[in-house]
């Protein structure tokens, strides 16, 4: 096969990585890659969101399967333009990316579809939702209904918090149109973990669980990132509680969008608390998680490649994936400022000697290519996975990988998987 994947972070690599070792993959492009998944496949310079020239280059080159990565190519109709054309995209169309693209169109589904998620009020007016606040008490939760690259949310401890959230998203427009509308939602107690599942728009099959570290800090202190690690498989995700979810949450929701006349294909992942009175939906996305993606590739024994073309097809219902029953660990390494304003520029040196460890993959992130050097450019710039007989083998081959690199202008958290290991 013939195969366009789509994205340039640790994600998409971790995805051509595993892609790439399918015997059914005659040629891989990305667009548009990294100097980490020029490894695996060729980049072309075509931006994520650049629907036309995307779908122009799958034509020309004759591409058999479209893999978005992110998500904000779906919510602007990669699958969509693909379909007009006759060419498989392993994601939801626009109609059904709305999951994502909307925190309030998620949380009316639910509502629907009689899927567990947390109280919630969605307002489009600041003193609106300021009166909802004061009268709901803190600790509580604001959410910008729009795509805001993982930023959008503010768990508030006091209600002032809350205000200010409900001013930066509304007022000053912080994330742009993305925070006009904000949501509103209670706080739940318990364990978060990310759950996935493959959808073919009927049918659906469990695709693995991580956990991960989205604060700054270690000890989960400071601001929400993108992410700063993950490790899987979580201890606390248990065979009954993956069950418990696949029909209370995943096979509802797939009838609600169904019912819509949206149906879901690709990857559903649902952000789950659990709580004391079972899972809960937070938030659905409709794509792989950065750096949860990384975890479950490493993990993964099954071919990626027919199991996406299935979901594509139809015809999961005829189809399972399996995994090691080794953990997996990884370990994102950021650039100085991030997640504020990141340092970019700065040269990373001894990546093959990190890669050469036994048990280890990098995975590049924000990095570029210059001269025969590898440089920063972004945030999170590079995802360090390993997998152990133990989870705490797998963090010690991660940790040494990351401690053979020479960047002094990067850092990491140094307690990635504290939760399970601290058990």
């Amino acid at each position: 096969m013939r195969v366009l994947l789509v994205g340039s972070g640790g994600r998409e690599h971790a995805l051509a990585w595993a892609i790439a070792a399918s015997p059914l993959t005659e040629r891989l492009w990305c667009a548009p890659g990294n100097p980490g998944i020029a490894q695996h496949g060729e980049c072309v310079p075509i931006g994520a969101t650049d629907i036309a020239a995307l779908v122009a280059f799958a034509r020309e080159q004759a591409v058999d399967l479209v893999v978005p990565g992110p998500e904000a190519p779906l919510v602007a109709g990669l699958a969509d333009a693909c379909a007009e054309v006759g060419i498989a995209c392993f994601g939801p169309s626009a109609a059904a990316a709305r999951l994502e693209g909307s925190k309030a169109f998620m949380k009316e589904v639910c509502a629907a579809a009689g899927v567990p998620t947390a109280p919630s009020a969605t307002f489009v007016d600041p003193d609106a939702a300021k009166a909802h606040v004061r009268e709901a008490g803190a600790p509580i939760v604001v959410k910008a209904d729009g795509l805001a690259a993982g930023k959008g949310v503010v768990v508030a401890a006091t209600v002032a918090e809350a205000e200010a959230a409900i001013d930066a998203f509304m007022r000053d427009r912080i994330h742009g149109a993305a925070g006009a509308t904000v949501v509103i939602e209670a706080c739940l107690a318990g364990e978060e973990v990310s759950f996935f599942a493959l959808c073919d728009g009927r049918n659906a099959i469990p695709f693995g669980a991580a956990q991960d570290h989205k604060r700054v800090g270690e000890g989960d202190t400071g601001p929400n990132t993108g992410g700063m690690g993950a490790y899987a498989p979580p201890p606390a995700f248990t065979p009954d509680l993956e069950r418990q979810v696949m029909e209370t949450i995943v096979r509802p929701t797939l009838a609600e969008m169904a019912r819509r006349g949206a149906p879901f294909r690709g990857v559903l992942f649902c952000g789950l608390m659990l709580t004391e009175a079972g899972p809960r939906v937070l938030e659905f996305n409709v794509r792989f998680g950065d750096p949860e993606c990384q975890v479950l590739m490493l993990r993964l024994m099954s071919d990626l490649v027919p199991a996406m073309q299935a979901a594509c097809d139809g015809v999961l219902d005829r189809f399972a994936v399996r995994f090691l029953p080794d953990p997996a660990i990884v370990v994102v390494m950021a650039a100085r400022g991030y997640p504020g304003t990141p340092e970019t520029g700065s040269e990373i040196r001894g990546l093959e000697r990190a890669a050469a460890l036994p048990n280890v993959q990098v995975f590049h992130a924000g990095t570029r290519a210059e001269g025969g050097r590898i440089l920063a450019a972004g945030g999170r710039v590079l995802a360090i996975g390993a997998t152990g007989a133990t989870l705490a083998a797998a963090r010690d081959a991660a940790y040494a990988a990351v401690d053979a690199i020479d960047w002094p202008e990067g850092f990491c958290r140094r307690d990635i998987g504290w939760r399970a290991l601290s058990r």
